[in-house]
């Protein structure tokens, strides 16, 4: 009785839990699940048991073991499956070489289209230079043009531009 009473009180380690159930942390955490027990963490974050749970999920493992039918040898899949995966298998990769090649095609010109656009945007930025260029001649020839006045019977006269005008 004051050994129960002393064991009631105590706290066992996952380690501890390990070795008493015999098994690994994957079906202490199944076994946990199946006896809706939530495993508790102390001031350190270490995770721990109670005597009682450790109880419960011994017995929890012992209906588990008893329930559970032989393990059977994975059973060969039929030739009728195994076609229809090996016909799905070569249907996927028709579809994506189809897929691939529709792809290339369509892409294919974009090369020859890139290159066209860079040749536009430099013919359009030599041109937008020589409207420049013209109009700064235009701006001079206008200048020029300003300073012939007209004297009579069509002749024009042209006037000396100072330094001071």
């Amino acid at each position: 009785m004051i050994l129960e009473q002393e064991l009631k009180g105590k706290t066992l380690s996952p380690q501890e839990v390990r070795s008493i159930l015999k098994t690994d942390n994957k079906e202490i955490v199944e076994l946990c699940k199946r006896a809706s027990i939530l495993p508790r963490k102390n001031s350190k974050g270490q995770t721990y048991f109670s005597y009682e749970e450790v109880k419960n999920l011994r017995k929890v493992q012992a209906m588990k073991h008893a329930s559970m039918p032989p393990v059977k040898a994975p059973a060969k899949q039929p030739s009728a499956i195994l076609n229809i995966l090996h016909s799905l298998k070569e249907m996927e990769n028709k579809l994506s070489d189809r897929i691939s090649k529709v792809i290339d095609e369509k892409l294919e010109g974009m090369d020859e289209v890139v290159v066209e656009l860079i040749r536009c945007k430099t013919d359009n930025e030599t041109l937008r230079q020589k409207i420049i260029d013209l109009n700064k001649e235009i701006y001079q020839l206008k200048n020029d043009l300003n300073t012939y006045k007209p004297v009579g019977l069509g002749f024009y006269k042209k006037k000396e531009k100072h330094i001071w005008d």
